[in-house]
């Protein structure tokens, strides 16, 4: 009775018929317009983890800005987040396509009033270096890492919720990762204030407004 008692029952999933990655994320805003020269064969291992059929929508695209800077975005969206369903991070999927992880470390960015919390990470795959900055939404709440992905996954869990789950994340091909992850903040900061609180608020949960 205890196990029955503890199994999530409400949906908190924000309705994936509304959920549209497409629609949600412009391919224009500020510096950035989406470059559609970009071969869709460029390496994504992200995008790799959408065979186990975990997420429900991807999006991938590549941006470039007037000085010819190219910001390569991930989206992953799924529906559920209990079990094994949760989303990967890219700390587990980058290492599976033969990606060496060099550092990673927890950040925060300053969006308008906002502090918005990140994973950044650095890999290198022979000669391409590339830094990352991701974060997940689970449910309402940003989370970085294995620890606070799971705490946060079994808390709402508890109370008797499905969390859906969105990953978030941006990278650059760039050996000067600190010039790379600069760009990657005014690029998110660009986005998100773009966008109108109700689609960011698909994006970052309880910290839109």
């Amino acid at each position: 009775m205890l196990s029955v008692a503890l199994t999530p029952t409400q949906r908190i999933a924000v309705e994936a018929a509304q959920l549209d990655l497409e629609a949600l994320v412009p391919r224009q805003f500020d510096d950035w317009r989406m470059d559609e020269r970009v071969s869709h064969a460029v390496i994504n291992p992200q995008l790799q983890a959408s065979v186990s059929n975990i997420y429900s929508q991807t999006l991938a695209r590549t941006y470039i800005n007037s000085d010819g800077r190219r910001i390569m975005l991930s989206l992953a969206y799924s529906g559920n987040q209990s079990g094994s369903n949760r989303i990967h991070r890219p700390e587990i999927c980058y290492p599976s396509q033969g990606f060496q992880i060099i550092n990673k470390w927890k950040d925060a960015i300053s969006v308008d009033s906002m502090t918005l919390p990140v994973m950044r990470i650095t890999t290198q795959l022979g000669n391409r270096y590339e830094p990352i900055t991701y974060w997940i939404r689970v449910g309402d709440t940003l989370v970085r890492g294995q620890i606070e992905q799971t705490f946060t996954r079994i808390t709402q869990g508890l109370g008797g919720n499905v969390p859906d789950g969105i990953l978030f994340r941006v990278s650059e091909i760039n050996s000067n990762f600190q010039d790379s992850l600069d760009l990657q903040d005014q690029f998110i900061r660009a986005l998100l204030l773009t966008m109108t609180p109700a689609d960011r608020k698909s994006l970052i949960g309880s910290l839109a407004h």
